[in-house]
């Protein structure tokens, strides 16, 4: 049986001209269904807009490696985390986020249906998403990444699997099977 992701709605604010005030932005409801039908899709997740690990390594990574991801047919790469839409357009204008489109997963919803929702509670995060990666082709999930020792609390923020560079090796062993 093949593994899908999950078919949510995401509350995203795009850039609208024609929005009055000084913050020109509107709603816009984005489906999974939008994201992923019919692409190649890369998207990694984590556990918070402005958090250490994610902020210096993770995120940037992915901005840096953007055009190589292009190269070996990624159609979009994506960052979600569960923080609303202002938090993640001000964390990807704090990090100077151009390539790399953010997903705000607000409410939990898909990494709940991703089977990836862990409280971190030691923290005082309340409930974020493990940090994973995954390539996504159609809507069908080809290859996940997760980082290991999944469990609420945890002490440490593993960070060993979910890279750029991770998945750039699995892409580029990928096209060398296919070829």
């Amino acid at each position: 049986m093949k593994s899908m992701v999950p078919q949510v709605t995401f509350k995203t604010r795009v850039r609208d001209e024609n929005a009055a005030g000084p913050n020109p932005f509107r709603w816009q409801d984005l489906t999974s269904y939008d994201i992923f039908k019919d692409k190649r899709i890369v998207l990694f997740a984590l556990p918070g807009a402005f958090t250490p690990t994610c902020s210096s390594t993770h995120l940037p990574g992915y901005e840096e490696n953007y055009q190589a991801f292009k190269e070996r047919g990624i159609d979009e790469v994506y960052c979600l985390s569960v923080n609303d839409a202002f938090t993640m357009f001000q964390w990807a204008k704090h990090q100077g986020i151009e390539k790399v489109k953010m997903l705000p997963d607000g409410s939990a919803d898909f990494t709940r249906g991703m089977g990836m929702l862990v409280k971190k509670d030691n923290l005082g995060f309340g409930l974020r998403s493990w940090r994973y990666s995954m390539l996504v082709d159609n809507g069908e999930i080809k290859q996940l990444f997760s980082e290991p020792g999944k469990i609420d609390d945890c002490p440490t923020d593993p960070f060993e699997v979910s890279d750029a560079g991770t998945m750039l090796e699995f892409l580029s062993q990928s096209d060398a099977k296919v070829a």
